[in-house]
């Protein structure tokens, strides 16, 4: 039921982002069918799997993470059968409208925890020797090129990824990627310290 209504509510969205360079119903089809996971205007949902924003993520990002995806240096089943089947110009189509759209946050973490996620966030933990977010994210946590946008990311989806990076990212490492950057950072990072900094980024825009 849930999947037949979100699928429904985005079909007007993905009809109206459709990009020139494919056929309309074509790439309107495609972004449903992305939806009906990744939520309506892909900001993401809330389930017993978290599943990311793909909302105002960065193109070349979401790119090099299909083809992770396609390469095994990233781990999930279902993405490895989506990733397979997506043209070069299906992929451009759909990265683009999702890079365009900018909803409202689902956020959802720890209220509390924002004021400590923040400082991390800005800061880093100097004393594990771990920098800043803000270093690489941006100050407003949206990223650049294949460095991701956390603005407005789902809590648990980002406290899961964190919590077992090694075991879903850069599987191939005679093939290193960006992924290898933040795996010194994610085993760092406590528990506690995951938890702030995911709270912190899913309430901003």
């Amino acid at each position: 039921m849930v999947r037949v209504r979100c699928a429904l509510q985005a079909l007007p969205l993905a009809i109206a982002l459709a990009s020139p360079a494919l056929a309309s119903d074509e790439l309107a089809a495609k972004l449903s069918y992305c939806q009906d996971c990744h939520g309506v205007s892909g900001q993401g949902y809330h389930g017993f799997y978290p599943i990311p924003r793909l909302a105002g993520q960065q193109p070349d990002y979401i790119k090099n993470q299909l083809q992770a995806f396609i390469e095994r240096r990233r781990t999930n089943n279902i993405m490895f059968n989506v990733a397979h089947a997506l043209q070069p110009s299906m992929i451009d189509g759909l990265v683009a409208s999702f890079a365009r759209l900018n909803p409202r946050p689902l956020s959802g973490g720890s209220k509390r925890l924002v004021d400590a996620g923040r400082t991390i966030f800005e800061n880093g933990v100097p004393e594990a020797n771990i920098a800043a977010c803000a270093a690489c994210h941006g100050p407003e946590a949206k990223g650049s090129g294949q460095i991701p946008r956390l603005a407005g990311q789902l809590p648990d989806y980002v406290a899961s990824k964190l919590a077992h990076w090694s075991e879903e990212r850069g599987q191939l490492r005679g093939k290193p990627d960006t992924s290898l950057i933040m795996e010194p950072v994610a085993h760092s990072l406590t528990k506690a310290q995951v938890e702030a900094v995911a709270a912190y980024v899913s309430y901003l825009r």
